[in-house]
């Protein structure tokens, strides 16, 4: 008798699916062996994979780039990434810590890999997680150049990127058209809510009931400076005498000095010219009703020709 197997656990036959899944080890960065620092792992979101994985998506007809699932089934928590190389231990995977937080993972837990097509982003909102993100000049300019290393963006993943010596976290609040987007050679509007944290600046209401300056004492002035004063030196003739030459004015006292009073009623945007004039005389009424009263033919008159004796 022929024995029957199930034909679905075929391995040939599951490679027909198109569609890589297996599971891994995952450890942080710092455990991978090598002489090279490989720090520019934690600055994006690419994993090391081993070199079973590209043999075996080599065989399957996958679109590029290669875009991974990841999926902590002990927390249901998940999120996608792409791959920087594969150079990897059998059985094992190399993840950035900060996505290792996101997955709630730990050093050598289970991590399921699945291949998957992401859509080409149009729209990203981030909220950063601390407001020590506004200290950077232009932040815009800096997330477009941190996000060269990462392949792919997951709505709610809190995302780590390095500037300046500093890691500065990101939360991703909202990615269009879909919850999980590529963001390889994308056109993508980036937006920013307020940081976590972050308090507005309250803003005083201007008091119009607090009290003025009142106008000082005179006699305080005392020991102000004068400064200089134009014309006030003495004058010299070329002759020697003193005819003529005005003595020097006396020196300023406190009660020649007066304060300014501030214009309290100046507006914006208005300048007003303030002209000091001397008081005119008071004229008396009937004075000028005698200039201006007309009376004909009050005039003198002149002749062209002189008068004189007649011999």
């Amino acid at each position: 008798m022929f024995s029957f197997h199930p034909v679905f656990d075929h391995p040939m036959v599951r490679g027909f699916s198109n569609r890589f899944s297996t599971q891994y080890r995952c450890y942080s960065v710092s455990m991978l062996a090598g002489p090279n620092d490989r720090s520019d792992v934690e600055k994006g979101g690419k994993i090391i994979m081993p070199p079973s994985a590209l043999d075996q998506l080599s065989r399957l007809n996958i679109t590029y780039p290669m875009l991974f699932k990841l999926t902590n089934k002990n927390s249901d928590r998940m999120t996608h990434c792409g791959v920087l190389e594969f150079v990897a231990d059998e059985g094992i995977c190399y993840l950035p810590h900060w996505m290792m937080q996101n997955l709630l993972l730990e050093e050598g837990g289970l991590v399921q890999v699945e291949s998957v097509n992401l859509m080409v982003a149009t729209y990203s909102k981030f909220q950063p997680q601390s407001p020590d993100f506004l200290d950077i000049t232009n932040p815009k300019a800096v997330l477009e150049n941190a996000l060269r290393n990462f392949a792919c963006l997951t709505t709610g993943d809190v995302i780590a990127i390095n500037y300046n010596e500093k890691i500065y976290e990101l939360r991703v609040m909202e990615t269009k058209p879909d919850k999980a987007v590529s963001i390889i050679e994308c056109d993508m509007n980036v937006d920013f809510d307020a940081p976590l944290g972050y308090k507005e600046p309250e803003r005083r209401a201007q008091n119009h009931d607090e009290p003025t300056e009142e106008e000082g004492d005179p006699s305080s002035y005392a020991d102000m400076d004068t400064g200089f004063r134009a014309f006030t030196g003495s004058g010299n003739r070329l002759d020697g005498k003193t005819k003529g030459i005005e003595p020097s004015p006396a020196p300023l006292t406190a009660s020649d000095i007066k304060r300014g009073i501030p214009n309290y009623d100046f507006k914006v945007g208005r300048i007003t010219f303030i002209r000091n004039s001397r008081p005119q005389p008071k004229k008396n009424v009937e004075d000028d009703d005698a200039l201006n009263r007309f009376i004909a033919f009050s005039g003198q008159g002149q002749s062209l020709r002189k008068k004189g004796r007649k011999p």
